[in-house]
């Protein structure tokens, strides 16, 4: 398919919403030809994770600031920002359910009761009050599946090592209330993205792989997640669909009967947050250290077909242009509006992509 005839079909699954930019200045992002880029928000500080709240409100976890806060669409300018909730440890995952918002801090998952009104949030309450914090990789991603499962990604805790908590390096799962943990997927360095299918109720997740102490890399990868899947962390890492054992790790144990990843990605790339937008899971690549060749930066567009085959290509870049960063991408999340918004930690800002007018 021709990059203009990819375009016209995208552009029918989004719904043409055009608003005014917050900035004078147009971003140096590149999307396809009937789209357009512009910075709906900045000067956040470090934003994060992204939800749209019921009333259409784009809220980002400050997880350094230790805030949420609320990105209320105004006639002219830019959004206002409403802060919503302060004073929290790392937050990062975002949930809206009946009524309530979910926020997940690095060691505990808490709900509060929403008015998308007021964007006021309080009453908070303690969902799941114990789950293994900081360490290497610090965020709680968290999303709802259609099973109203609430499902939670931990990191591991080091590179490659083996955990004493079996929960890290995992995806689990909790009844609405926090009771009833199952763990969902194991094997998993550091997932960071959760996302469910909209067509089929799968999950899917993105995972940073390990970095190695002699220099390189695995590839990362975005993945399905098939319940009870072993993804081979610490022992194995797939490599053109192959599984090879870990060279830094004593003792690996054989990698048999693992769960091959369904896309892999260039190692250190990044692959963080995402959302499904139709056909299209789109997905932010927070891109590599700046000592290790470039890769990401970039928002990735991935094509899922009906027999679960994948293809993906580069549907928005610029946050990165040789040696200059201008941004790194970290959440996707499609608005009220049908536009797609992209948060930014390096730039703090919110990109909105949308169909041009």
């Amino acid at each position: 398919m021709s990059r203009r005839s990819a375009a016209l079909l995208l552009a029918a699954t989004l719904t043409a919403w055009v608003g005014p930019a917050a900035s004078a200045e147009p971003p140096p992002i590149r999307v396809p030809p009937g789209f357009r880029a512009e910075v709906f928000a900045e000067g956040l500080g470090a934003a994060r994770a992204l939800a749209v709240d019921p009333a259409g409100a784009v809220l980002v976890s400050i997880s350094n600031a230790g805030r949420v806060v609320a990105l209320v669409p105004a006639t002219t300018g830019p959004p206002r920002v409403v802060s919503i909730v302060t004073g929290l440890q790392l937050p990062h995952g975002l949930a809206f359910r009946d009524g309530y918002l979910y926020v997940a801090e690095t060691g505990r998952v808490l709900r509060f009761r929403y008015d998308a009104r007021t964007r006021v949030a309080e009453a908070p309450v303690t969902v799941v009050p114990d789950l293994p914090a900081g360490a290497h990789h610090w965020t709680r991603s968290i999303a709802f599946g259609p099973d109203g499962r609430l499902y939670v990604a931990i990191g591991s805790s080091c590179d490659v090592c083996r955990e004493a908590d079996a929960r890290r390096a995992a995806i689990l799962s909790y009844a609405v209330d926090g009771s009833d943990a199952r763990v969902v997927a194991t094997g998993l360095r550091n997932p960071v993205g959760l996302a469910f299918d909209p067509a089929t109720g799968v999950l899917w997740t993105t995972v940073n792989e390990r970095d190695w102490r002699a220099g390189g890399a695995p590839p990362d990868f975005v993945t399905a997640v098939p319940a009870g899947a072993a993804f081979g962390w610490p022992d194995c890492y797939a490599l053109g669909g192959a599984f090879r054992p870990d060279p830094e790790l004593p003792q690996p144990r054989p990698c048999r009967g693992l769960t091959a990843p369904t896309l892999e990605l260039p190692p250190h790339s990044a692959p963080l947050g995402m959302a499904f937008q139709r056909d299209s899971l789109f997905v932010a690549l927070h891109g590599s250290r700046a000592e290790l060749p470039a890769a990401g930066y970039t928002l990735l567009r991935v094509r899922i077909d009906a027999r679960g085959r994948v293809r993906a290509d580069d549907f928005a870049t610029g946050w990165r242009d040789g040696a200059r960063v201008w941004g790194r991408p970290v959440d996707v999340a499609v608005g009220s509006d049908g536009a797609v918004y992209v948060s930014d930690d390096h730039g703090g800002r919110v990109v909105r992509i949308s169909v041009a007018r």
